[in-house]
């Protein structure tokens, strides 16, 4: 199985914590040059220095807030001027919880800029020089809930939909050009994320935090919280050439809770 990334560059938005961390970490365990897409220069920089060098590969930094499609064109742009990017992680941390019908408008706007829009503004990017090396591969880190929606993330909910039917039509008119489109769906993941839901939700409910985890925990056949490396790995196969006939699909990385085939 042809797992290398040898020779291939990757842009991974969110990647200094959590998930986009751990997708950064293997892919440059495999051979890419990583390219870190996040908001903070200290943050980019401590996430820059835990990546794998062993295949004599560079990383770099990208600063940039994905809310803001002026700062995010400028900045990519710069990085796509020392070449092109074969593998883009589409990876934006979620919107405030809460039920969907008290939520505003401007609510739902700055969620569908941060996520759809950043992902198609990204595509647009990086897809001419994905056409031009004839490798690219475009993952959408979304969630769960775009097969089951989750009780309390009204908004959250919403745009998840809106980016996993956005990626279906990509992988539709990209495949043609041997670029794949793929959504990974995943469940409860220890991240930061996580623990904010997990806190308000004990808040709420006048419970500790380990009542909390315990309590989803049960919601999951395996019994337990999944780790962000576990998403990644997934990440980094379907970012592989092993995976080059996988295309338009989500994936849920859930322990089995997802109640759908």
């Amino acid at each position: 199985m042809n797992l290398s990334l040898a020779g291939k560059s990757a842009l991974i938005g969110g990647s200094t914590q959590g998930i986009g961390l751990a997708i950064a970490r293997e892919l440059s365990h495999l051979g890419a040059a990583c390219v870190l897409l996040g908001r903070s220069q200290p943050a980019l920089e401590a996430a820059l220095n835990q990546l794998d060098r062993a295949a004599g590969q560079s990383h770099q930094t990208c600063l940039a807030d994905q809310s803001d499609p002026v700062q995010l064109q400028q900045s990519v742009q710069q990085v796509l001027a020392s070449g092109p990017i074969h593998i883009l992680i589409n990876n934006s941390g979620g919107p405030a919880a809460g039920p969907i019908l008290p939520a505003t408008a401007d609510a739902f706007l700055q969620t569908f800029q941060q996520h759809l829009l950043a992902n198609h503004q990204l595509a647009q990017l990086l897809v001419p020089g994905m056409r031009q090396s004839g490798y690219g591969r475009i993952i959408n880190v979304i969630s769960t809930s775009v097969r089951i929606p989750l009780k309390n993330l009204g908004v959250s909910n919403t745009i998840r939909g809106a980016v996993a039917a956005w990626a279906k039509t990509l992988s539709n008119e990209l495949g043609p050009d041997q670029i794949t489109v793929n959504n990974i769906l995943p469940g409860f993941t220890r991240t930061q994320r996580l623990l904010s839901l997990q806190e308000e939700k004990a808040k709420k409910e006048n419970k500790s935090i380990h009542q909390i985890e315990e309590e989803w925990k049960n919601e999951v056949p395996l019994r337990r919280i999944g780790e962000p490396e576990e998403v990644a790995a997934l990440a980094s196969f379907l970012a592989s050439p092993a995976a080059a006939y996988i295309n338009g699909v989500s994936i849920p990385v859930d322990g089995g809770r997802t109640g759908s085939i």
